[in-house]
């Protein structure tokens, strides 16, 4: 009966070993399971480094008669920069020893902002100095001429010469007779006539000298002279101006807005890196020239004249306005954007403006209103969007190729759309129906 019922049992081992169909399951759902891993991963990725893809719809300013102000013919949104940003470099090569100033402080033209360690400029300063010294001695002597004690020296030389001259020709005459009467040898008489003619040469020489320390300097050599002291000159100023080039100073009133060194740091006179040597020190600007820097659409671009007034309005502080007027036109459009750059000069400038800020500017008609007799209020822009465009008393402003978030103040529903009390001016491109995935600074595609 055991037997019988042993045999019976169902063998799995041969299942098992041979990877059957509950092994091969296992395998397939592990596949779909990393599939579906990367499929994931990749729509991950291309949503991280794709943009949103958004429609906009422009904020509409209208304005309500009367009042002094003048009707606003376009609005738009951009940045603002400072006119001119320097970046204060070295003109030496050095090792910064002090630094006196910090980011935001405010310095004056000529201020001294850093110094460079200068005992090198100095070494070489002191020794272009004692080299220019020399040389004017020199030109000294050479002018002063010869001093009777070297004249008369010079006189005796040729006075001892010719005596030794003279002895040589007695000698030479004596040796000339003794040979020939056979008492000396040839050779001696030929050493007599050497001699002789040493002497004679010698006496020339010292002549020749003697009329020169006379005479003195020629006027050649004078002028070679002076033309060494004027390029040792040439040095010296050279080399003080090195040393004054390791003072760096403020080249123009402003604010610090980027310090860049610290002290034992290496500056250069040209762009390392940077880890390596500095090729500047700090950057300023000055905060009372400031401009609006804006992207006018094309199609908006005819509606300017080259010094178009407007009033500029910033986000941090939405309750203060600005004049302005347009102070530069771009030469060229870009293609890309279709749009032209333009830059508005900001006319009263003060503390609560910073570079980079973001900023709108609502451009007024040349034409003067027209009096009326509307109340105090009238003259004002009122502003209306799609009511879409609102999320939570927020919208999204499409500024180049990112959004910024806003809170606005509404006050109703209109038939020209949502009424705008408060955060927008008008012009301003809002996106339609936010995703709710949509964030400030997010990029943004719009739809064609």
């Amino acid at each position: 009966m055991d037997s019988e019922i042993k045999s019976l049992r169902i063998d799995r081992s041969a299942e098992t070993h041979s990877g059957g169909p509950r092994g091969a399951t296992r395998w397939i759902l592990i596949g779909i399971a990393l599939l579906v891993l990367l499929g994931g991963g990749a729509t991950v990725y291309k949503n991280m480094n794709s943009a949103l893809e958004v429609t906009t719809a422009r904020a509409q300013s209208q304005q309500t008669g009367g009042g002094s102000n003048q009707a606003v013919i376009l609005n738009a949104t951009g940045y603002i920069i400072a006119a001119h940003k320097i970046q204060v470099a070295s003109k030496v090569v050095g090792k910064v020893a002090w630094i006196g100033v910090e980011k935001g402080d405010r310095v004056k033209e000529g201020q001294i902002i850093v110094r460079l360690e200068d005992d090198e400029y100095k070494a070489q300063l002191q020794q272009a100095s004692g080299q220019l010294m020399n040389l004017q001695a020199r030109l000294d002597e050479l002018q002063n001429g010869s001093r009777p004690e070297e004249v008369a020296a010079a006189r005796a030389n040729v006075e001892q010469g010719k005596a030794d001259q003279e002895n040589a020709r007695i000698t030479l005459a004596r040796t000339r007779q003794l040979q020939s009467e056979g008492v000396m040898s040839k050779s001696s008489l030929d050493d007599a006539v050497a001699r002789y003619d040493s002497a004679v040469a010698r006496v020339n020489s010292l002549q020749k000298n003697y009329e020169l320390v006379h005479i003195g300097p020629r006027k050649e050599q004078i002028d070679a002279v002076k033309g060494q002291i004027e390029q040792a000159k040439g040095v010296v100023a050279f080399m003080q101006t090195q040393l004054n080039n390791t003072i760096i100073r403020a080249p123009v009133t402003g604010t610090i807005l980027e310090r860049v060194v610290e002290r034992g740091e290496f500056v250069t006179t040209s762009f390392v890196g940077d880890r390596g040597a500095k090729g500047f020190v700090v950057s300023l600007a000055d905060l009372n020239d400031l401009r609006v820097e804006l992207d006018i659409s094309q199609n908006d671009f005819n509606k300017l004249g080259s010094r178009q007034n407007g009033v500029i309005t910033v986000d941090a502080y939405p309750d203060k306005k600005w004049e302005g007027r347009i102070d530069e036109i771009s030469p060229e459009a870009n293609r890309q954007k279709a749009t032209v750059q333009v830059k508005v000069k900001v006319l009263n400038p003060d503390e609560f403006l910073r570079p980079e800020m973001n900023a709108s500017v609502a451009f007024l008609s040349d034409e003067k209103p027209q009096a009326s007799a509307a109340p105090a209020t009238a003259g004002k822009p009122v502003v209306f969007i799609p009511p879409s465009t609102v999320r939570n008393d927020h919208v999204f402003i499409v500024v180049g190729e990112k959004v910024v978030d806003r809170a606005i103040k509404t006050s109703g529903n209109t038939q020209q759309g949502l009424r705008v009390e408060d955060g927008l001016i008008g012009g301003e491109d809002l996106v339609v129906d936010p995703p709710a995935e949509l964030k400030d600074g997010m990029k943004v595609q719009r739809k064609k």
